[in-house]
């Protein structure tokens, strides 16, 4: 099971962090992923980092400003969240894939959290 956490309302420009908790199974040997789906849109990738942690990959929209990292020992993924607009208003998911690559598409992933709301207010 994956629990995300750290969601809620900002203003633009502001930071946020999100947490995925993973129990009931480790997540040592997945690469771990974090998607986003907006009102009306599909489901799009946002960041994804391979089992090691050395490895990340960002969706353009949020490269520089977001960053992904794994505590292996706590069986947490984050996503650190900056200078955030408007338009990264949407509901924010975590997923485990079990490959050694990342990929952006969501349905090779294995497990999903049940989501977090980020709303960002200009």
């Amino acid at each position: 099971q994956l629990v995300e956490s750290g969601g809620g309302l900002v203003q633009a420009g502001g930071s946020l962090r999100l947490s995925c908790a993973a129990s009931g199974r480790t997540i040592t040997s997945y690469t771990m992923a974090w998607f986003r789906q907006a009102p009306g849109k599909e489901r799009e990738f946002v960041a994804g980092v391979t089992w090691t942690g050395t490895v990340t990959d960002y969706a353009y929209s949020v490269k520089a400003r977001f960053t992904i990292s794994r505590d292996n020992a706590k069986n947490t993924v984050y996503l650190q969240m900056n200078s955030l607009k408007p338009e990264d208003t949407a509901v924010y998911y975590c997923a485990a894939d079990f490959s050694v690559g990342i990929s952006v598409s969501d349905v090779v992933y294995d497990y999903w959290g049940q989501g977090t709301q980020v709303t960002v207010s200009s």
